[in-house]
């Protein structure tokens, strides 16, 4: 009886220190995952406007793992960009990105603002519980010289994307679309 005593009393102040926890989990999420998209949307503004569309490919390919490799290793977090339709090959969601990214495009279509839209979760992966945490990339008007429909889409970049992603499946997006996600994987 006192062992049973002892294990409620336990799992009582237990719950709120987790969920302490959590909310600390999720503010810091939050605040990783706004800070690197503006800093990425300054670099590809610069690049546009330096050498046009085809030139600022270069960001998302190379300076935007780079940024998210920064942050990983500054914060603790593991931070990369998923999507469903990737472009690049590493940027393939898994089971979990994957179910937040078409819950995504579902609360999308119903009418939910696509800023808005993001998922946390405390996991169990291969025995070690983790934080996850996941927030929509809408796509903006910058990004349709290279993500959206066939007719925005310049020649130059047409061909710069063939060359450098013959796999290519991030194309034809609208203004406001989620493009795909920003992702943060904590193990605690």
């Amino acid at each position: 009886m006192k062992r049973l005593l002892a294990l409620t009393l336990t799992a009582c102040f237990a719950a709120p220190a987790l969920a302490n926890d959590e909310a600390a989990l999720l503010a810091q999420a939050r605040k990783i995952a706004g800070d690197i998209p503006p800093k990425l949307v300054k670099v590809l503004t610069d690049e546009i406007k330096q050498g046009g569309p085809e030139q600022a490919i270069s960001v998302c390919r190379e300076k935007a793992p780079k940024m998210a490799a920064a942050a990983s290793a500054e914060t603790g977090w593991n931070i990369r960009r998923v999507s469903l339709k990737n472009r690049n090959p590493k940027a393939v969601p898994d089971a979990w990105e994957r179910a937040a990214l078409e819950d995504f495009d579902r609360r999308l279509a119903a009418g939910e603002m696509p800023i808005t839209l993001e998922k946390a979760e405390l996991v169990t992966e291969g025995g070690q519980k983790t934080y996850r945490y996941v927030k929509a990339l809408p796509t903006q008007e910058l990004c349709l010289g290279c993500h959206g429909t066939a007719d925005r889409i310049s020649e130059p970049v047409k061909a710069k994307l063939g060359e450098l992603y013959p796999e290519d499946k991030a194309v034809g997006y609208g203004l406001s679309q989620v493009r795909g996600a920003i992702t943060l994987k904590k193990p605690l």
